[in-house]
């Protein structure tokens, strides 16, 4: 008996792993740790990112806190982490120096709640339109201007007001250095750097600790130790700590500082959770399940965080890769890691305030300083010049440094159109004479601004000359399309040649070849050809008409696409991955019920899928020959025998007449008879399908007695393959795998036998009936049954016996193999069922007294095919 392994019935088939039993609210220890870890690294860069914008020292905790708590609770990206951003530095910068502190943190409300709005539109995916060039600019930009400002702070001074201010005052401010804020910041720097390259097994424990909290402790003992006077860190008290106030200044610039906080932060946030995702996607663990990232919902997160973070008088909010980064790396399973880092962060600010007193200024300056020269990535610099857009990336950093964000990320956008329109209208035509060939080369996109100057290349084609047009672009408008179809159709009426080939040489389909809408994916299986009647013209397809117009497709179409691949396998020689042995019905394709290609199955046709037992041939081995080639010279890794629904063979089996001359077809299905003698034996084995169209999740019985043949018919050619002494012999090896298939023809389904262990070998179960199960890997909505008006419906289902006279349903001992082909018995309850025109009744489940759950298996219910079964056709799959 086959068997599928069976998902729990309390788990949905795309249900996330159980969490286990427990409490509600359940916090994992990897989601503790990262955000020991994550806090450890937010601590001090909030204390930074606070002082680089001039803004309260308090308002760094207040933004990581609230990031942690509010846009970790409500955000669509459970690992992001929120907090003060180094992106904003600039922004807010800016905003404190012209309206003031209080004024700042109303407008970082008003930008939340334009978050809002921004996701109840659903237009978080819209940020990710603008070009990777244009915000890797952006952020290279703001890194600088960060840069240049914290210089100052290292160097023992004051930063001035612009990126142009900063770096005109460096000369003066090296002239005037402070050796007590220089060898802080130094220590600092140098500890940031060199701690993530520690070499040996310490370095790898000593790592576990972040860089940056390393550095920043490193410099505050140095300068307690030493006793240096630099300026520190001097939290306020919370009492006096400032809350926003009403917005004061002209509107317009309130609107452009909010319109420009609203643009950073969204792009920033929405750019980091896809970041994110992408890291989580990469682990190697597989057995978390940690949902993708909602993006509107995202979007919603940073900005209830933007309001509350403005209304408690905190920094402005957006994800941050940095942190986020180290939350995924840490092992966070959920979004409960975010939270408790904001949790760390709160405890940290009411209790900690002594020991961040300590913490020198120039240390933090140097901190974010690094932090600004590392925002200029050499991988991103890298990534641009290999897509050619250094120029928008080069304009955009400029833009953002010498004039602001908003201008220099409008200057980006407008430089990126124009060479995007220049890159499409730049096309280049060329015509050469290659002895009696005329070639016409089209370098770049075929657009109408291009026309001209094809239609003048074109007709310098002399006429009746051979011409290949080798097209190397991936647009075509509709102008430059017409123009080449209509030369094309006058140049070849005037005796003249085309081919359409890409650069690779590759011959592309004419204009217009696919103008029939006759045209269907499977029209190369159908007995069709586009344009063409053939009931209007018998006497030419009786000419082969047909199969010379096949041919003729195949090599102008479908030839060009798998030369490749042919000449491939010309060279290697065939390595098939399975032995494919099924009926010659011609409504089998193999290769689309399988998804295979060449050299993917080795396939073997004949009436009725059978597989004679070794020596019963009579002189015709062609099946034992194949079966041989396959096993012992292919060394193929698995055999499956697919049966089908309506198959003629079996229901000239089921109305078979002993008396009837003998012809070769009868001759041939004698083969056939074990499995008509095993269906209608009293010891038989019963089929059930699961999970197909017209299945619920118990399975059906077989619709009818022609079903239920073609089933056991499957089922008995297995036990005949395992008596050829090849199979045997590779069974026995462990190498070879047996594999039933059942393709209903009216449902387009496929089912795989359940499983592939001993119990094909004998189909018995020590004197218990058995069920084969046959399961469909990916059911389908109910066909219509007007399509196949020849398939009955299901009479029952597997639980209730069928309407109709019934075949023994009592068990008994087992009988002898069924392979030697016992004669019909009679069974406790009447003879068996005759054979004639109408065939046997349609079996039944085990019902009456004698149905126990010890001799009648329940139905059990849809589950999956089998690992085997899942693989691609070239790792031996059937299906």
């Amino acid at each position: 008996m086959f068997r599928a392994a069976v998902r729990p019935h309390s788990q949905k088939p795309h249900s996330p792993p159980p969490t286990g039993g427990g409490g509600r609210f359940r916090i994992a220890g990897a989601d503790v740790s990262a955000s020991i870890a994550v806090f450890l690294i937010a601590l001090p860069l909030s204390l930074g990112i606070a002082l680089a914008t001039g803004a309260p020292l308090q308002a760094g905790l207040v933004a990581a806190a609230v990031g942690g708590l509010v846009a970790g609770r409500l955000g669509g990206a459970p690992l992001q982490v929120s907090g003060p951003a180094a992106g904003l530095t600039l922004v807010t910068a800016e905003l404190i120096q012209r309206y003031g502190w209080r004024t700042t943190c109303a407008i970082t409300v008003l930008a939340g709640l334009a978050q809002l709005a921004l996701s109840a539109l659903r237009v978080a995916r819209t940020a990710l339109v603008v070009s990777p060039a244009i915000v890797h600019g952006m952020v290279a930009g703001i890194g600088v201007t960060i840069a240049l400002a914290q210089l100052h702070v290292v160097l023992g001074g004051t930063p001035q007001s612009s990126a142009v201010h900063n770096f005109l005052g460096l000369p003066a401010q090296l002239a005037d250095l402070h050796v007590a804020a220089v060898s802080v910041s130094a220590v600092t720097v140098v500890v940031l750097l060199a701690w993530p390259r520690l070499p040996g097994r310490a370095g790898r424990v000593l790592r576990k600790v972040p860089a940056a909290l390393t550095a920043v402790a490193a410099a505050t003992v140095l300068a307690i130790a030493a006793g240096i006077g630099v300026p520190r860190v001097d939290l306020p008290s919370w009492s006096s700590h400032a809350l926003p106030g009403l917005p004061e200044g002209p509107v317009l610039g309130i609107a452009l500082g909010v319109l420009t906080i609203t643009l950073v932060t969204s792009v920033q946030s929405l750019l980091s959770a896809v970041a994110v995702d992408k890291l989580v996607a990469a682990r190697k663990d597989t057995t978390v399940h940690v949902p993708r990232s909602n993006l509107d919902r995202e979007l919603a997160g940073q900005g209830a965080a933007n309001i509350v973070s403005g209304a408690l008088g905190g920094l402005p909010v957006a994800g941050v890769a940095v942190r986020s980064v180290a939350n995924v790396s840490a092992g966070a399973v959920s979004r409960h890691s975010t939270m408790l880092h904001g949790l760390w962060v709160v405890l940290a600010a009411l209790v900690l305030v002594p020991v961040l007193d300590l913490i020198p200024l120039p240390a933090l300056a140097a901190l974010v300083m690094v932090i600004g020269i590392q925002m200029v990535s050499i991988t991103h610099i890298r990534s641009v010049t290999r897509h050619r857009e250094v120029l928008v990336y080069a304009v955009t950093v400029s833009g953002v440094v010498l004039i602001g964000i908003l201008q220099g990320v409008a200057l980006g956008i407008v430089v990126a159109g124009a060479v995007a329109m220049h890159r499409l209208t730049r096309t280049r035509i060329t015509k050469e004479t290659n002895g009696d060939v005329e070639h016409i080369k089209v370098r770049g996109q075929l657009t109408f601004l291009a026309v001209p100057r094809l239609s003048r290349a074109l007709h310098q084609v002399p006429p009746g000359a051979s011409a290949v047009v080798e097209l190397d672009g991936s647009f075509m408008d509709h102008a430059a399309y017409e123009t080449l179809q209509d030369w094309q159709m006058s140049h070849v009426a005037r005796g003249g040649q085309v081919e359409m080939t890409g650069r690779t040489g590759v011959r592309i389909a004419e204009p217009g070849a696919g103008a029939h809408a006759c045209c269907r994916p499977w029209t190369p299986w159908r007995n069709h050809h586009c344009g063409e009647h053939p009931v209007a013209e018998p006497k030419r397809r009786m000419k082969g008409h047909q199969l010379a117009s096949g041919l003729s497709s195949f090599q102008r179409n479908t030839a060009p696409l798998v030369r490749e691949e042919l000449a491939r396998l010309a060279r290697e020689g065939q390595r098939p991955s399975q032995l494919f042995l099924t009926c010659a019905d011609s409504r089998l394709v193999t290769s689309m019920i399988t998804a295979s290609g060449p050299g993917d199955l080795f396939t073997v046709r004949n009436v009725g899928n059978l597989v004679p037992l070794p020596g019963a041939e009579s002189g015709d081995d062609s099946v034992a020959a194949a079966i041989e080639y396959a096993v012992d010279v292919l060394r193929v890794q698995s055999i499956t025998v697919c049966g089908h629904s309506d198959c003629g063979a079996m229901q000239t089996l089921l109305s078979s007449n002993p008396d009837a001359p003998e012809t070769p077809l009868r001759r041939w299905l004698r083969h056939g008879m074990p499995s008509l003698e095993r269906m209608r034996s009293a010891h038989r084995t019963w089929a059930r399908l699961s999970g197909g169209p017209t299945c619920d999740g118990a399975g059906r019985l077989p619709a009818d007695a022609a079903e239920q043949l073609c089933l056991t018919n499957v089922v008995q050619q297995l036990e005949h393959l395992k008596a050829h002494e090849a199979v045997a012999r590779r069974l026995a090896e462990g190498t070879l795998e047996l594999h039933g298939m059942y393709f209903h023809v009216g449902e387009a389904q496929a089912y795989l036998l359940a499983d592939t262990d001993s119990r094909v070998a004998d189909g018995r179960t020590g004197g218990e009936s058995a069920v084969f199960d046959w399961v469909a890997p990916s059911a389908q909505p109910v066909p219509s049954r007007s399509r196949y008006p020849s398939s009955p419906a299901p009479l029952t289902s597997p639980t209730s016996p069928p309407s109709s006279a019934l075949l023994p349903t009592t068990p008994s001992a087992p009988s002898s193999s069924p392979t030697s082909g016992p004669s019909p018995t009679p069974g406790p309850s009447g003879p068996s069922a005759p054979s004639g025109p109408s065939g046997p009744s349609v079996p039944s489940a085990p019902s009456g007294p004698s149905s126990t759950a010890a001799d009648a298996p329940s139905p059990a219910p849809v589950s999956p095919a089998p690992a085997a079964a899942r693989r691609s056709p070239k790792e031996g799959a059937p299906a």
